[in-house]
């Protein structure tokens, strides 16, 4: 009988669920009520839970913030435009950890939905210039990787950029960081399009090989239209899938992987994260036992697009590093436990949990992480890496990589090169990163609980950790596709196996 059940339940169980798919439209429109209720919501839990909302932008400033994003909810928006509300007032709190996400929804509706036009160009971005890395209309001869754009629909690349920064959030003021959100690819023209609209096409001013600037129209691009490359009448070849086995080892090869040159006793070690699930413990323990066979004096680390992840894992590649006890934090708290608004923020319980058992309420009424305020941490005597190390960073280099870099950046045998990291050099807001959902949209909006310092010393700027060797893009590096940061370290290299050694 309960079989039976089961079997004619079916039916109505996926009735329903294409009903549901069905159901959502990406051009559904909220009313100003609704609006007005989940922006409230998420002032209110800002205002009650955030630990450093009022870090780099004063009260009356976030307030006046606050109530501009208010003062545009007159009328009923969509999702993507109510979402463009939020990051522009989000922005203004000047924390990289506080980050809006569309609802699950869209979410999943983005993920069935076949793709559509999009804007065609991808760029680098910096504060000299914007250059084409990527045209999607690839029979486009003109606008080639390296190309300089000026303007984009009479737009000047300044009057765009200083736009575009608005809507992206950074730990402080670092605008390093949001340049190299913008130079991700996709990321510029995503953002394009939700601030400016989509076109069909798109007026373009270029300086041109000899220096004369030009104008050009471009399409938009559309996959549908697109056939370069297309296989035509040719059958269709079965290409083979790669094992369970084999799709985990090339995920952590592309997370962490270890290049060693045993001729000029160099390594490279590229780390995209410090995620949990990457294996790095024992990655470190194998990179560091080979590189100590090996006899390897000069290594480089990548962390360029190392967004963070484990402090754990950040903190064990410092102890293979460091010369001597190192801390990661003068102080790390968070401003309350609970509140009325638990319900919309995810998994709470745990994070209360966590607080109850690992965080202590003290005089200043904040709940302080008392394990790793002020602790020393001891460098690993075995495997202990004592050779050249460097650093190269940028403006993806964030949250735990920081940490990382700030643990052993005055220590004479490493030279941190490249461009200023996206994580505060001062300290920033994380830890526990849950996600709340707002209940009229669906709308979501990562909150971080605990504020992290770093470093009491260090001038709070607002400012990522500076580099010691610039490395910073040009015109010509990007259209000659050179990695130059790279180029930079293996410079310092060459030039420290060519000085005399010391008797």
């Amino acid at each position: 009988m309960r079989r039976l059940l089961i079997l004619l339940s079916i039916p109505f169980v996926l009735l329903s669920c294409g009903v549901n798919k069905s159901s959502f439209s990406p051009s559904k429109k909220y009313s100003p009520e609704q609006l007005a209720k989940d922006y409230s919501l998420y002032q209110n839990i800002l205002e009650e839970h955030h630990p450093s909302l009022y870090w780099y932008t004063p009260k009356d400033s976030m307030d006046y913030y606050f109530d501009w994003g208010r003062q545009h909810l007159k009328d009923s928006m969509t999702e993507p435009e109510f979402r463009k509300v939020l990051n522009y007032v989000t922005a203004k709190i000047n924390c990289g950890h506080t980050t809006v996400r569309t609802s699950k929804a869209w979410s999943k509706y983005s993920d069935t939905v076949r793709p559509g036009k999009i804007f065609p160009l991808s760029v680098k971005v910096w504060e000299d210039a914007m250059v084409v890395t990527t045209n999607l209309n690839r029979r486009d001869s003109i606008l080639k990787r390296g190309t300089v754009i000026t303007k984009i629909n009479d737009r000047t690349k300044t009057a765009l950029i200083d736009t575009m920064l608005d809507y992206i959030s950074t730990d402080g003021y670092n605008r390093t960081h949001k340049h190299q959100s913008l130079s991700n690819r996709g990321y510029f023209g995503s953002l394009y399009t939700s601030l400016f609209g989509l076109r069909e096409k798109y007026n373009v001013e270029y300086i041109a090989a000899d220096g004369q600037i030009n104008n050009i129209t471009i399409p938009v691009y559309n996959p549908a239209a697109d056939t370069v490359g297309r296989t035509g009448t040719r059958p269709l070849q079965r290409v083979p899938q790669p094992s369970r086995r084999e799709r985990r080892r090339m995920e952590k090869a592309a997370a962490r992987l270890l290049q060693v040159d045993s001729v000029n006793h160099t390594a490279m070690m590229n780390l995209n994260t410090f995620g949990r699930n990457a294996g790095l413990r024992k990655f470190f323990r194998q990179s560091f036992r080979t590189l100590n066979n090996g006899n390897i004096g000069h290594l480089i680390i990548d962390v360029r697009s190392n967004g963070g992840g484990s402090v754990t894992n950040s903190t064990l590649l410092s102890k293979y590093i460091a010369d001597q006890n190192f801390k990661i934090a003068d102080s790390l708290y968070a401003l309350k436990k609970g509140s009325r608004y638990d319900k919309y923020i995810k998994d709470q319980f745990w994070n209360k949990l966590f607080m109850t058992f690992f965080t202590k309420k003290r005089k200043d009424g904040y709940y302080h992480f008392g394990y790793f305020e002020n602790r020393y941490f001891k460098p690993k005597k075995n495997k202990h890496y004592d050779g050249k190390v460097y650093i190269l960073t940028g403006g993806n280099s964030f949250s735990a990589t920081t940490l990382f870099v700030s643990s052993v950046v005055k220590q004479d045998n490493v030279t941190v090169v490249g461009e200023e990291t996206g994580g505060g050099a001062y300290g920033n807001s994380a830890w526990l990163l849950p996600d709340v959902t707002l209940p009229e949209t669906g709308v979501r909006f990562r909150l971080p609980l605990f504020r992290l310092v770093i470093d009491k010393t260090v001038p709070k700027i607002g400012k990522g950790l500076q580099p010691e060797v610039e490395a910073l893009p040009t015109v010509d590096a990007i259209r000659r596709n050179a990695d130059f940061k790279v180029e930079k370290a293996m410079e310092l290299i060459k030039s420290d196996k060519e000085k005399p050694k010391s008797n």
